[in-house]
Parts: structure tokens; C-alpha cells; sequence
């Protein structure tokens, strides 16, 4: 994934789409609040499509490699 990039200098080391200051967490709050693709991009035009649909790859690659840990009482 090109398109995201993790660095400790640029908002505390959250994933953000590359050249920009724009987090992951904050496109997939948007797609849930019911804001289209189109929207996404009228509201920051410095994204382009491929950036939002990096930004669902990577949230489903997170997810998908989350380990749950049962803790015994």
C-alpha cells in the first residue's frame, strides 16, 4: 500500500493517505456517516478515489490480522 503512510512525526503515528495530513480513521467516519465517495472528495479535493478505497484496503488489513486474546478469570 503506497498510498498510506505511518510516521511518528505526522499526527502521533496514525495512518494517514501519503503528502497529506489526512487520516485513515477520518475517511472511514465518513463513508459510516453516510458520505459518498464524491462527497469525500468535494470536501478535500487533494484525495483522489484510489485514496479512499487504500483507506478501506488498509482498515480491512488491520482488521483482518487482529488477534483476540480470551482472558481466563
Amino acid at each position: 500500500m503506497d498510498r498510506i503512510e505511518i510516521n511518528p512525526k505526522k499526527l502521533g503515528g496514525k495512518p494517514v493517505i501519503r503528502g497529506t495530513r489526512i487520516p485513515v480513521y477520518l475517511i472511514l467516519e465518513m463513508l459510516a456517516a453516510g458520505m459518498s465517495v464524491e462527497d469525500i472528495l468535494k470536501e478535500y479535493p487533494e484525495l483522489t478515489k484510489e485514496d479512499v478505497r487504500e483507506a478501506i484496503k488498509y482498515a480491512s488489513q488491520v482488521l483482518k490480522s487482529e488477534e483476540i486474546h480470551e482472558i481466563l478469570a
